[in-house]
């Protein structure tokens, strides 16, 4: 039981210390603004005039704004290790390896932080899709249902950047590796067009896409009339599943960074 307590105190430890920069850097919020308002002002705008895309029974910008709250999230998270190269090369990451804390309670923490992160953004996009006059669902199930899925995703696609930090190691090589990984995630999901408008390849993609199930469970419980393609048990069953592989994976190639 005590190796418990310390386990999630260590875990904690580390969320806090991250959480805490988001804090002390308020424009950072600010800037998370463009890119929702470009999508949802812009492109949900021009496609829900021109009706052309299927969705379900409900309006296109209805069906966009989760899709548009998920793909924010996924930008974000996706360069979160950028942040683990600048700590190494600053040496703030070889302290925290050399510390007791274990290496499983390092990355959770660091995942449970970006999970934190992607709760502003889900509050960014609400009240901006509540200004649109997207239908949103306002109960306290379904809020609690988005803000579980904001944070799983966030925490998956961090993990996973995470990764890809520990492997390539250097800036440059990951900011090319995250610019190159963004867009096919965001494309082969249902974000901007439901399954049924893809054709069989890319609908198999899209099947192996963690995105998707983010997507499909933010949109049943974000969105009044929405509904789920997958339900959302299998939705938080892939998401959790995804996510222990990355956190086991990730621990064994954390400490690989420094060197």
């Amino acid at each position: 039981m005590d190796r418990l307590i310390d386990f999630w105190r260590q875990t904690f430890a580390v969320a806090e210390a991250d959480i805490r920069k988001l804090i002390h850097d308020p424009l950072e919020l600010l800037t998370r603004m463009t890119q929702p308002v470009l999508w949802l002002l812009v492109f949900g705008q021009v496609f829900a005039h021109a009706h052309v895309i299927p969705t379900g029974g409900i309006g296109y910008l209805d069906f966009i704004a989760p899709g548009i709250l998920a793909q924010s999230v996924l930008f974000i998270a996706i360069f979160y290790g950028i942040s683990i190269i600048w700590e190494r090369d600053l040496g703030i990451l070889q302290k925290f390896l050399v510390s007791p804390a274990s290496r499983y309670a390092l990355v959770l923490g660091r995942a449970l932080s970006a999970g934190v992160r992607g709760l502003s953004q889900a509050f960014i996009v609400y009240v901006l899709a509540f200004i649109l006059g997207v239908h949103l669902r306002l109960d306290l199930g379904g809020s609690i249902t988005v803000l579980i899925a904001v944070m799983m995703g966030s925490a998956i696609f961090s993990t996973f950047s995470l990764i890809a930090a520990c492997i390539v190691k250097t800036r440059e090589r990951f900011m090319g590796i995250g610019q190159v990984l963004t867009m096919p995630l965001f494309f082969t999901s249902n974000a901007i067009y439901p399954l049924s408008m893809m054709l069989p390849w890319l609908r198999s993609i899209s099947g192996v896409n963690p995105l998707t199930y983010q997507i499909d469970a933010i949109r049943s419980a974000m969105i009044v009339g929405g509904q789920s393609t997958f339900g959302s048990a299998i939705d938080f069953a892939v998401l959790l599943a995804v996510f222990a592989l990355l956190i086991a994976l990730a621990t064994k190639l954390y400490p690989n960074i420094i060197n």
